[in-house]
């Protein structure tokens, strides 16, 4: 995509969120990474509903700096240093309402639905103690189990290969708000009981194994098959398939049996219809409980062959599955 084609994404980008009141007045920002060294930023003081093209300027991240006579967004740091630790080509800084009014008084998601727990999973909060994100850092480290980040009391950060992604995030975040709002309505206590069966405390394990070593996938494998919630839940839903997991840049991988919720064998390898494969970095994440595999999947972060939607019909059981995988200590 051309840097014209660019520009104008950005420029429907802001329409978009002042039409959906994500973004008023002059709140919010958003930038596209051009090619490897240049970004393109709004610019400060704009109106995302309203931008032109001079309000978007380019900045090379090598050099830091800026090309024209506007000044690039307040939020410029963040975004650079976004581009600096990930992947991602777009960064979305917004204010929703909705999502600023619950978070100022809540730390986390009353998830109410499937879809929420699915594509946004656990939304990390970050506090912040000025109007401008003066502490970047805690903002990446955030960014590195979710792709979505809630600022309180300021607005939230999204990032995405495409912004249409981004956005849907953003989107979601607001509707699982106005839902769990609207929910208060009828009820008045807390009512985020979803996945409720599935939060009971479990043991963790004292032994710690190598990462991805076969000792390690072994004793997550003894640990699915002893929880007899995920061998009830897989024998009603019929879970029976093979399911690999793979470490990126290497030939590190397992495949797992499954019959009727319980894993009859584990092999060597990835030689399975369904392979969840990602790089070291977000399988820590994962085994250390801080990123939830499916949405780590809907969010990019991991690769999945095979449809989603044929393995969401075992969510529940697999949910259970991958809370054992936070249980076994690794190094």
């Amino acid at each position: 995509m051309n840097e014209q084609e660019l520009r104008e994404q950005i420029i429907g980008v802001g329409r978009r969120l002042y039409d959906a009141g994500l973004a008023v007045a002059k709140s919010g920002n958003i930038s596209c990474r051009l090619d490897k060294e240049i970004i393109l930023i709004t610019t400060t003081g704009t109106f995302l509903g309203d931008l032109k093209e001079d309000d978007i300027v380019r900045f090379n991240l090598s050099t830091s700096k800026p090309e024209g006579s506007k000044s690039p967004s307040s939020e410029l740091p963040l975004h650079s240093l976004v581009y600096k630790n990930f992947p991602a080509k777009n960064v979305i800084h917004a204010h929703p309402p909705l999502v600023n009014a619950y978070f100022a008084v809540n730390n986390s998601l009353e998830a109410l639905t499937f879809e929420t727990k699915f594509y946004l999973g656990d939304i990390p909060v970050v506090a912040q103690d000025t109007p401008t994100v003066t502490d970047p850092e805690a903002v990446i480290a955030a960014l590195k189990t979710n792709n979505l980040v809630v600022l309180k009391n300021h607005g939230i950060v999204a990032i995405s290969d495409k912004f249409e992604d981004g956005l849907a995030l953003i989107e979601a975040l607001e509707e699982a708000v106005r839902t769990a709002a609207v929910a208060r309505l009828f009820k008045k206590e807390p009512k985020d009981t979803l996945d409720s069966a599935l939060k009971e405390t479990l043991t963790r394990n004292d032994t710690a194994y190598p990462m991805f070593s076969r000792e390690h996938i072994q004793a997550i494998v003894e640990r699915v098959n002893k929880d007899d919630f995920v061998g009830q839940k897989g024998k009603e839903l019929d879970l029976t398939l093979r399911l690999a997991i793979k470490l990126d840049g290497t030939d590190e991988g397992f495949t797992f049996n499954f019959e009727k919720g319980r894993i009859t064998r584990l092999d060597s390898g990835v030689d399975a219809p369904f392979i969840v494969s990602g790089p070291r970095d977000v399988w820590e994440q994962v085994f250390l409980g801080k990123v939830d595999s499916f949405v780590a999947v809907t969010q990019g972060k991991m690769k999945l062959v095979g449809q989603l939607g044929q393995l969401s019909k075992w969510y529940v059981p697999f949910t259970r599955v991958f809370e054992h995988f936070k249980q076994v200590k690794f190094k």
